[in-house]
C-alpha cells in the first residue's frame, strides 16, 4: 500500500474521533435544575429598599441615640474628684474594669453608667458619714470608653476614640475613608451595629448629600463596610463576558446580563435561569418576555445569585464546528500523509 495512503488511514480516524467524542460531550455538559414552582414569587421588581434599612427604623434609630443626652462615665474613663475643701479627698482616678473608683475612707464606689451629676451626687453621699458639708465636683479629663468600632474597606480599620458624640461621616472620614478601588468595584452599604439592632445604610446616597443617613452614633457602637467581593453576582454560560459581576445599586435581571456583555448568538434566550441559593429557588426567565407584558420578570438580583444562559443544542455543534477550521484540519492531514 502506497506510504502515503497508509498514512491518511491511519491519521484521518485519528483526526476525526476526538472531534466526534467532543462533539457528543457538548451535548451533555449543561445539566441544569428544573424550575422552583412558582419561583416568581421569590423574587421580587427591580427595588433594592429591602438592602437597606427603611426610613421609620433610620428615624427610630435616631431618636433612640438622642435619649442619651448627657455622657455616661465608663470603664476606663480618667475622672478628676474634687472635693472642696478635702484635697486629701481629691484627684485624678481612672474606672476600673468593675466600674469603680476609690475613695479614702468609702473604699470603692460603683460609678459605671452614671452621669458626672450623678457621680458628684454618690461621692457626696458616699463621704457625709464621715465629713459635714461636704460639696463635690467631677470632671472627666480623658474619654477612654468613648469608641467605637469599624472594619472593613476603610483604610485604617480598628478603634476611634471621641470626645463628642460623632456622626457617621465623622467616624468613616477618621478611619481615612473608604481605599480607591476598580471602577468594576462597587462599596453599596454599610451596617452600623449596636447590641441587637442593625441598621443597612445606603453608602451611595449617604456619600452624595443625603444627610438623613449621616445618622448620629453612641459609644460602643460598630460600623462595618463589607468588601465589594461581599455583593458579587455570578452571570455564566452563553454570554460574552461570563463570570463574577460586582453589584451595583438597584441592579436588576437585565443589568447583570447587560454587565455580562449580553448573551451570545448561540444562546437559548427563552430559558435564562436565575438562581437564588440562600433561598433554594431558581426561576426560569424568557428574554423576549421581559420586552413584553411581563416586565415583573426583570427581578432584583440579590448578593450571590446566578445567572446561567444555556446554549440551544443545535448551536453547540454548530458552534464547535466553528472552532475546529475545516481547512487546517485537512492541511493537517495532506501534510501528514505528505511526510515521507
Amino acid at each position: 500500500m502506497n506510504k502515503s495512503l497508509y498514512r491518511l488511514f491511519i491519521v484521518l480516524p485519528l483526526v476525526i474521533l476526538p472531534c466526534l467524542f467532543l462533539l457528543y460531550a457538548c451535548g451533555a455538559w449543561e445539566v441544569v435544575p428544573p424550575a422552583s414552582p412558582n419561583a416568581i414569587k421569590a423574587f421580587e421588581v427591580p427595588d433594592r429598599s429591602k438592602r437597606y434599612s427603611t426610613p421609620t427604623a433610620i428615624k427610630e434609630f435616631v431618636e433612640e441615640t438622642k435619649k442619651v443626652d448627657d455622657y455616661l462615665l465608663y470603664d476606663g474613663d480618667d475622672v478628676n474628684i474634687e472635693v472642696i475643701g478635702r484635697p486629701e479627698l481629691s484627684g485624678v482616678q481612672t474606672i476600673g474594669p468593675d466600674g469603680r473608683i476609690s475613695l479614702s475612707v468609702v473604699g470603692s464606689l460603683l460609678v459605671r453608667n452614671l452621669t458626672r451629676e450623678q457621680t458628684a451626687e454618690a461621692v457626696t453621699k458616699a463621704l457625709s458619714p464621715y465629713y459635714a458639708n461636704v460639696f463635690t465636683t467631677v470632671r472627666v479629663e480623658r474619654y477612654k470608653s468613648n469608641r467605637i468600632i469599624i472594619i472593613g474597606r476603610v483604610e485604617h480599620p480598628g478603634e476611634i476614640l471621641f470626645n463628642s458624640a460623632p456622626y457617621l461621616m465623622d467616624i468613616i472620614a477618621q478611619a481615612g475613608g473608604m481605599p480607591l478601588m476598580r471602577k468594576d468595584q462597587v462599596l453599596t452599604r454599610c451596617a452600623v451595629i449596636r447590641k441587637d439592632t442593625i441598621l443597612w445604610v445606603d453608602l451611595g446616597h449617604l456619600l452624595t448629600g443625603d444627610t438623613s443617613l449621616n445618622i448620629p452614633l453612641q459609644r460602643n457602637d460598630v460600623i462595618y463596610i463589607p468588601d465589594s467581593s461581599d455583593t458579587a453576582v455570578f452571570v455564566l454560560g452563553a454570554v460574552n463576558i461570563p463570570g463574577v459581576k460586582t453589584m451595583s445599586p438597584q441592579m436588576s435581571f437585565i443589568d447583570a446580563i447587560g454587565q455580562a456583555g449580553g448573551i451570545t448568538r448561540d444562546g437559548n434566550t427563552e430559558e435564562v435561569h436565575l438562581i437564588r441559593p440562600s433561598e433554594n429557588v431558581h426561576l426560569v426567565i424568557d428574554m423576549a418576555k421581559i420586552l413584553a407584558p411581563q416586565k415583573e420578570l426583570n427581578v432584583a438580583i440579590n448578593e450571590g445569585d446566578i445567572i446561567y444562559v444555556p446554549r440551544h443544542s443545535v448551536s453547540k455543534v454548530s458552534y464547535i464546528m466553528q472552532q475546529i477550521n475545516p481547512f487546517s484540519t485537512i492541511m493537517s492531514i495532506g501534510q501528514l500523509s505528505a511526510m515521507p
